[in-house]
């Protein structure tokens, strides 16, 4: 499939999680708030999509989809007028996510001068733009259940799934800002250079900040979880693809097939990776 077929099919699968998750959203001008809002994922891409190809940057990719989010949330919160208290903790929850991701990403980028993701993809125009269309859909598809909630025509109390949802937001949360941080500060350490980190959360996990990742995300379907009905059940979609994306597709699989060019005859890289569970503490390491 070419570039151009693939914008297609993302589009397609974008439209198909709009209709679901549009079957018991609020309207405001006549559309399905849900609809407005995914929409308005790919339009804000789309956008800085055009001075991105034209300067031939990549450094404002991760940033403007922090940026989506944030725009999203509050689009959907101005256009139901009167938020639910689910709807606001829904919204605090990724708005603190979005912002701590986006800012750690783009300064990340700022401090190496590119990324290396984009060498061969900023050239070709319809590759770019697939992208960039791409990371309209991750936005959607992530946010799904959450903007399923925030928009949805039947409200409910907060109760203890939302109380637990909470919890697990926090955990995870925690627990992928300090794994960020001790790679960072690992990193930047002159006498860790060409090194692995195997120390703090990394000790335990060989990828804890994506199992923070994936937890937080479980914590915020489970809080949007009870107001959800018919076709928005649909929107659950959203922690399954936040798992399969980091241990199937583009998280795991490519840092750990990086790793293992760069140090997959060194000892002790095989010695850590025999002790040390790729994902969740305590579950056998599988390489």
């Amino acid at each position: 499939m070419g570039h151009l077929g693939s914008i297609i099919a993302i589009l397609v699968v974008g439209s198909a999680i709009t209709w679901a998750g549009s079957q018991e959203s609020l309207v405001a001008g006549g559309l399905p708030i849900f609809a407005i809002c995914a929409g308005f994922s790919f339009v804000v891409n789309w956008l800085v999509f055009i001075p991105a190809y034209t300067l031939q940057t990549e450094k404002y990719f991760d940033l403007t989809g922090s940026l989506t989010y944030l725009s999203i949330l509050a689009l959907s919160l101005a256009l139901v007028a009167s938020p639910e208290p689910r709807a606001i903790l829904l919204a605090a929850m990724i708005a603190a996510w979005a912002l701590r991701l986006g800012s750690f990403l783009f300064l990340r980028i700022h401090a190496a001068g590119s990324d290396g993701r984009f060498d061969r993809i900023k050239p070709n125009f319809l590759w770019f733009l697939m992208a960039w269309t791409l990371q309209g859909l991750w936005v959607l598809l992530t946010m799904s259940c959450a903007l399923a909630a925030i928009t949805s025509a039947t409200p409910a109390p907060l109760g203890l799934p939302a109380l637990v949802g909470f919890a697990l937001w926090v955990v995870g949360f925690a627990v992928e800002v300090t794994a960020d941080r001790q790679k960072t500060a690992f990193r930047a350490d002159p006498a860790n250079r060409d090194r692995f980190i195997t120390t703090g959360l990394w000790a335990h996990s060989r990828h804890p900040n994506y199992l923070g990742e994936i937890t937080l995300w479980v914590g915020v379907a489970l809080v949007s979880l009870p107001v959800l009905s018919g076709w928005s059940f649909v929107t659950l979609i959203s922690p399954v693809f936040v798992f399969v994306l980091l241990t199937r597709i583009s998280g795991i699989p490519l840092l750990e097939g990086r790793a293992n060019k760069k140090w997959g005859d060194d000892p002790e890289f095989q010695a850590y990776l025999a002790r040390t569970p790729r994902l969740v503490p305590g579950f056998s390491s599988k390489r």
